[in-house]
């Protein structure tokens, strides 16, 4: 166990009884990030999902008491502010803050989070504070993070009205607030609408601007984007990151829910944890968006109006997240990340993009098809071993069909071979290379060792292999003036085989038996490290198949 002593982060803000805003909310993210949590109460407010019903505000002596109570007793790694209800308690807050420190060489990270109207609507900062909180606590501040109504109404004090209705305004807006006086600005896209599409034109027409896609798809993820929702057209939410020097952006699918009591609050709450902890902003920012999302996506029903989300999805100690409607396939995704270099390699191969374009020698072809014969037999036994490993009838009978799927492919095979005309005895005298042998006696050793799930993870590599660079290739051919060749191409049904409707149902069924698997019995962090050696180094020998190929001419 690790002894070292997690950073100590401060929230000086509001209650909130009901457990999802506020310091209970501030207090659980800080926890779910490992830091140490303190509080000093600005307001007891009488609140719950519904409805703020009554404020009552601490003095503001008694505030600059609690302050200086903690900050002279135990270093603060990092502070959050959030309700400061008047401009008395606004004042003694950004005034005991600048005493404590004003002789530091290095004040500790303050996220400033302008919360002036609660959800329901009800209003929790007092109108001459605003200006106070402008004048005297942003210049203090690392990061303030407002959303749109909080960004319209803190412009408004400098006579920069201006309505936040899209991606450009949002640009627009966040360069505004950081001249405010804050160091960096985190402009909230909760309440503005948007699309991929405006991400991208602004992508594409702003170089300087950085995008992060922490949800969404990216490269080589094609046997994900057929079986997941189209997001072209999905509402997005976008978190503008303005900071001196650059801006990022944090792109994420929009979730519809009632369950956002306390986003905010948490949000800003793990970003201060985050930079107590040493992280940069934008990693900070990055994780922040992340586990607010999921928190959303994961609440669960709490009370009758706005429920909380759920801080607790990331306390759960798995190196894998749940499934999720918006990541159904958490694995495979951290399993092809975790080999990005080597899978695209693979996928992207001189052999698949001459094979697309039918410019492969027909002798790199069939010593390919030759060795890929006798690799099945490799494929098959090792499907042996899966099925005596296997201790229920369903995952026996899936395994045994995979067999029987294999020797009907090798029919297929022998048919397919015939017309390049290699017969079954030529097949059977072809002598194994030294690609075919590794692999094949690779599978084998893994199998035997013990694990059915490492088993299993070097068998889906083949398989989900196949079928991204089948539909790869898919993809490349329908775009305009595409350099994928089809027409007339002597591999084309080896292609369509790969890309087709069989062999993605196959696909399909690889995707939901290792994500299950990784419910089922989810992995620590040394398993989980095996397993991700497993799918590089499958990787690798699929790519060594196309290099020894090749290397014939």
């Amino acid at each position: 166990m690790d002894n070292t002593a997690p950073p100590a982060v401060l929230t000086i803000a509001g209650t909130d009884p009901s457990g999802g805003a506020g310091i209970q909310a501030d207090l659980k993210a800080f926890t779910a990030f490992g830091c140490y949590g303190m509080s000093v109460i600005t307001a007891l407010v009488a609140q719950n999902t519904t409805a703020v019903r009554k404020v009552h505000p601490s003095p503001p002596d008694f505030i600059e008491e609690q302050l200086r109570s903690v900050l002279e007793d135990i270093e603060v790694h990092g502070l959050k502010t959030g309700m400061l209800f008047d401009a008395e308690n606004t004042r003694a807050v950004a005034r005991t803050l600048r005493s404590h420190y004003a002789n530091a060489t290095q004040s500790p990270p303050l996220v400033v989070d302008p919360v002036c109207v609660s959800t329901s609507g009800h209003t929790l900062l007092a109108a001459e504070a605003v200006q106070v909180m402008i004048d005297e606590l942003f210049p203090l501040a690392t990061l303030i993070t407002p959303n749109k109504s909080e960004a319209e109404l803190l412009l408004s004090q400098k006579n920069a009205t201006i309505t936040i209705a899209n991606l450009d305004d949002m640009i627009s807006a966040s360069e505004k607030l950081l001249a405010l006086g804050s160091k960096a600005v985190l402009l909230k896209g909760g309440h503005v609408e948007l699309t991929l599409a405006d991400v991208e034109r602004l992508a594409a027409a702003r170089t300087d601007i950085s995008v992060v896609r922490e949800e969404l798809l990216l490269d080589n993820m094609e046997i994900l984007q057929v079986h997941e929702q189209d997001l072209a057209s999905r509402p997005l939410v976008v978190d503008v990151l303005r900071e001196a020097d650059r801006t990022t952006l944090f792109v994420s699918p929009r979730i519809e829910s009632t369950s956002t009591h306390g986003t905010g609050c948490t949000l800003s709450a793990v970003i201060a944890s985050l930079l107590a902890k040493g992280q940069s902003l934008v990693e900070a920012t990055r994780q922040a968006t992340a586990f607010t999302h999921v928190g959303i996506e994961t609440a669960f029903p709490i009370g009758k109006g706005h429920g909380p989300l759920n801080h607790l999805h990331a306390l759960t100690q798995r190196v894998i997240p749940r499934p999720t409607a918006t990541n159904p396939h958490p694995l495979t995704r951290i399993l092809i990340q975790s080999a990005a270099k080597t899978w695209k390699e693979y996928v992207e191969h001189d052999f698949v993009k001459q094979l697309a374009q039918g410019t492969l020698p027909q002798e790199c072809f069939l010593h390919f098809i030759k060795q890929d014969y006798l690799y099945l037999k490799y494929y098959a036994r090792a499907y042996g071993l899966l099925v005596a490993k296997s201790s229920t009838y369903s995952s026996i009978q899936s395994a045994t069909q995979t067999i029987i799927n294999v020797i009907n492919e090798v029919a297929t095979h022998k048919t397919f071979c015939a017309k390049w005309g290699i017969t079954e005895a030529d097949l059977a005298a072809t002598p194994e290379s030294p690609s075919t042998t590794a692999y094949g006696a690779y599978l084998l050793d893994t199998g035997l060792q013990g694990d059915s799930a490492k088993l299993i993870m070097a068998l889906a590599a083949c398989l989900l292999g196949y079928g991204e660079v089948g539909l790869w290739l898919k993809k490349e051919a329908a775009k305009p003036n595409s350099w994928v060749k089809l027409e007339g191409n002597v591999y084309l049904k080896w292609i369509e085989d790969y890309s087709g409707d069989q062999y993605q149902s196959a696909v399909k069924l690889g995707l939901e038996t290792i994500e299950s698997l990784a419910v089922a019995d989810p992995p620590n962090a040394l398993r989980f490290q095996e397993w991700c050696a497993i799918w590089e180094k499958c990787t690798r020998l699929e790519k060594g198949f196309w290099d020894a190929s090749l290397n014939l001419v």
